[in-house]
């Protein structure tokens, strides 16, 4: 232990008790290069006699040009993130990347509807890199702050920030996909159900007037283009209110539903697996057989055991996306300058599609 008022012991009076050149300590507590086992004993034995824990992080990182750390900027609460299994998906890749950098990942909730409020959580931050993950609008208030202080930025796709490396996925080609397949069925009476246009948007209709892209949620509005592409701007669309979430499936799939046969949809394209298995929880509520009475697609290609059905969907590979996302990191930390990518989808057909019977 160090008596208080007495000096921090440093690497080199380490290196001195064991009769070793610093740099041969430094290794021994780095773990990064061949030092002989005795050595090594001896480095451990004499920084245990004074009292040394280990090489202060914060002049590490100093020397290195490097805080050790990229900050992930998720929008609206944190708890809806973890509740997300694709957000857990790419953020499990991204991870799994950077641990081999190495380095770390602190995670930044960014309140929907008031992005303005993060630039204060991140202006006393030390960070190597910034990725906003996940969905979220146009326009970030924090890609002004970050590209002042140069610090780089990569994304899924959002903000749509030239600055900003993306690993994009063409949403609008990937939303008439899936409902082409839909259509290629047989169905035309078809509904959608959207995550939320806007972060203030509330559960109902999607809007009829146009949507700024600015503020607007670009998967969103993406998948939503796509879809009206196939089955035009008058098919009916309604949105959830609190993102990709299981409620919000269900609460849409009941108001689409719970109406007349006659008025009632065959099919419902959802722009998430887990709304779309709110959707299907509020069809066999009701009484109807999917895919017999109702075909349901998602969106994502998540694995969702509980579920007695296997999904129709749109497979965009989250964990790879996180993959994807970490190697372009890593690249801009080694000092090159990656480029954006689009990253491919795969039409994944289950068991919850069908012709109209």
């Amino acid at each position: 232990m160090v008596a208080r008022g007495q000096a921090r012991p440093t690497l080199r009076d380490v290196a001195e008790r064991a009769g070793v050149s610093v740099s041969t300590a430094s290794l021994v507590f780095s773990g990064k290069g061949p030092v002989a086992e005795a050595t090594g004993e001896r480095v451990r034995a004499a920084a245990g006699e004074l009292g040394f824990t280990g090489p202060n992080p914060l002049a590490s990182s100093l020397r290195q040009g490097r805080s050790g750390a990229i900050g992930v900027l998720v929008e609206g609460r944190l708890r809806m993130a973890f509740r997300d299994p694709f957000a857990i998906a790419v953020l499990d890749g991204l991870a799994e990347v950077l641990e081999t950098v190495p380095t770390g990942m602190l995670l930044i909730g960014q309140p929907s509807g008031a992005g303005d409020s993060v630039v204060p959580q991140l202006a006393p931050l030390a960070l190597d890199a910034v990725v906003f993950s996940l969905c979220g609008p146009g326009e970030n208030p924090a890609v002004e702050h970050l590209a002042a202080r140069g610090i780089p930025m990569f994304s899924t796709g959002v903000p749509s920030d030239r600055r900003i490396t993306q690993v994009r996925v063409d949403e609008r080609a990937a939303g008439a996909a899936i409902a082409e397949h839909v259509r290629s069925l047989g169905h035309r009476h078809v509904a959608h159900v959207a995550m939320p246009m806007l972060p203030t948007s509330v559960a109902g209709p999607v809007p009829g007037d146009e949507v700024d892209p600015r503020e607007a949620h670009a998967p969103s509005v993406g998948r939503l283009l796509g879809f009206r592409d196939v089955f035009g701007p008058d098919a009916p669309a309604v949105q959830t209110g609190d993102g990709s979430s299981f409620e919000g499936g269900t609460i849409a799939g009941r108001a689409l539903l719970d109406v007349p046969e006659d008025e009632r949809p065959t099919a419902i394209v959802a722009q998430s697996d887990v709304i779309a298995a709110g959707v299907i929880t509020a069809a066999e509520e009701l009484g109807l057989r999917v895919p017999d009475d109702l075909s349901v697609t998602g969106f994502d290609g998540v694995d969702l055991p509980w579920l007695p059905h296997r999904l129709t969907t749109m497979d965009q590979h989250g964990r790879e996306k996180g993959r994807i996302l970490g190697t372009l990191v890593r690249k801009r930390l080694d000092g090159t300058k990656p480029r954006s990518v689009t990253q491919p989808v795969e039409l994944r057909i289950g068991t919850t599609t069908a012709p109209p019977s």
